[in-house]
């Protein structure tokens, strides 16, 4: 297959030189407004758009309309929701990718989801990620600047995304039916009830106002926004700061959803919380007149986190890692997830203005590098430590190496590293960010692929990666394959920092929502 022989060609190839880094002193920032087109990232992108294909007929072959292909054994899964997750979710790579044809599968597909029957519970958060987020996704494209993409026999389902955006949210919007208005996440569509959970998270909880505020300034109906926007009031501003900030602007984890309270106060940039601080800065980039006040609590969480959790390993004092805590006690721990956060500290940094985010969050990024060019196969493990105290003794000299040791060394095709990596591109121009991006893509495909598409893996430090886990992730095609593309290909007005401002913003499963302020 050509995308092979692609594969092959670029894999011996050397880091190209490196273009100037747009970087100026503090509190001064250049924006980023022309990027190389050069023939290496041409055949790059067509590569990886490539593997897109592969990844899809696949999962197309075996498993369309079902949720992800099990690509070892060429089965199939519908662990989310049996709506068809991975072709919804794919949808916007498929169009960003220029390949019409499986782009008007998908568009024709999902105006036939039934969304009050699921095949088992259904999360808030993840449908809303995915799910609304690809779907708002696809229509801004199609009703945008991608629009020549669509079949003429086609057009008619073009509006039917936004409808069935409306019907997805509201079969879902009874999760907020709560004393609080905070919403539960695990949901029964069938009879309309919850799991019952006395509590929700804070990503969870606040990682819903990015598209259904979106979902509101399309159809002009409020309640969408307003359901949000207040579930997300109670982690701003919590009922109980003295447990639940720990540190200014840094909240704890789970929130009783009847009383409003933080119960807990341990916390980071991980897993559980990791996109709640994302979010914020991203609502300001969505509208910066209406949404200060969240622009605001996102300075206050990165300041206090660069005074609080920032962290140097012992063995790689030249490393930055940002530590989890308890209470006001770190714990030097961190893991795949938390790596979107360098990227999300470059955006900050370039629409604020503020180099020292900048600079900051490409620290983090190098960081993350770390982790994948500290490995056997080239890619990072899901969960690293550099707790000295909890060191085993059979990672001693990984550890004075790389500054870290393997926790959890398993790959379920994540994709924050690339993320951070193609924030880095966008923000600075510096063209060593487009090669490191190459060298993870060419390392996941080398230690993931099969004959039906791409799979988890169970150790990264491993050569080969050890056993593959027999999962295609809906998110490998959202995220993983669109980060890896979007870096090499040409500008466009969809891309973070086109022409020096932001007129779409990703949500954090990597679908690209139109802008509703002017952009910033």
């Amino acid at each position: 297959m050509r995308y092979l022989l692609l594969l092959e060609a670029f894999a011996a190839c050397t880091a190209l030189s490196g273009a100037s880094a747009f970087l100026q002193s503090p509190g001064s920032v250049r924006r980023q407004s022309s990027y190389s087109n050069s023939t290496v990232a041409q055949e790059r992108a067509e590569a990886v758009r490539d593997a897109y294909v592969h990844a899809w007929n696949g999962y197309y072959e075996y498993c369309f309309p079902q949720d992800q292909l099990q690509s070892v054994t060429n089965t199939c899964n519908d662990d989310l929701n049996g709506w068809g997750a991975s072709a919804v979710d794919g949808f916007d790579t498929a169009l960003i990718m220029q390949l019409p044809e499986i782009a008007n599968i998908i568009l024709a597909y999902i105006p036939t989801i039934n969304f009050n029957n699921a095949t088992n519970e259904v999360s808030l958060f993840e449908t809303t990620i995915r799910y609304v987020g690809g779907m708002l996704a696809g229509y801004d494209l199609l009703s945008g600047p991608l629009s020549n993409l669509t079949y003429a026999n086609n057009t008619e389902n073009v509006p039917k995304l936004l409808s069935q955006a409306k019907a997805l949210a509201d079969t879902l919007k009874f999760a907020f039916d709560t004393p609080t208005g905070i919403p539960a996440n695990g949901l029964y569509v069938g009879n309309q009830s919850t799991d019952g959970g006395e509590t929700n998270g804070l990503a969870t909880i606040g990682s819903l106002v990015l598209e259904w505020t979106h979902l509101s300034d399309l159809t002009g109906d409020d309640q969408y926004a307003n359901l949000t926007q207040k579930g997300e009031s109670y982690l701003i501003n919590p009922l109980n700061p003295a447990l639940a900030e720990p540190f200014p602007g840094l909240f704890g984890t789970d929130v009783n959803i009847t009383t409003g309270d933080f119960v807990d106060n341990s916390g980071g940039w991980s897993g559980g919380d990791d996109s709640f601080y994302e979010y914020l800065i991203k609502m300001y980039v969505y509208d910066s007149d209406r949404f200060a006040v969240y622009r605001d609590a996102w300075i206050k969480a990165a300041d206090s986190t660069i005074a609080n959790l920032t962290s140097h390993p012992s063995s790689r004092p030249d490393l930055t890692f940002v530590a989890e805590f308890e209470g006001t006690m770190l714990i030097n721990e961190s893991e795949h997830l938390t790596c979107f956060d360098g990227g999300n500290f470059l955006l900050g940094g370039a629409v604020l203005g503020r180099q020292d985010y900048i600079d900051y969050g490409l620290e983090l990024v190098d960081g993350c590098h770390d982790t994948y060019n500290s490995t056997a196969t080239g890619i990072g493990p899901e969960i690293f430590s550099w707790n000295t105290t909890t060191l085993p003794a059979n990672q001693t000299e990984f550890y004075d190496q790389a500054g870290f040791w393997i926790e959890d060394a398993v790959y379920i095709l994540r994709p924050e590293v690339l993320e951070s990596y193609y924030y880095a591109y966008r923000i600075t121009g510096d063209q060593k960010y487009r090669d490191w991006s190459w060298e993870g893509f060419l390392a996941i495909n080398a230690t993931t692929f099969t004959p039906s598409g791409y799979s988890e893996i169970d150790n990264v430090n491993t050569p080969g990666g050890g056993d593959k886990l027999d999962n295609q992730d809906s998110f490998f095609l959202a995220e993983v394959l669109k980060y890896a593309y979007l870096i090499q290909a040409p500008d466009a007005i969809y891309q973070v920092e086109n022409g020096g401002t932001n007129n779409f913003v990703f949500n954090t499963e990597a679908h690209v929502l139109k802008v509703a302020g002017t952009p910033v």
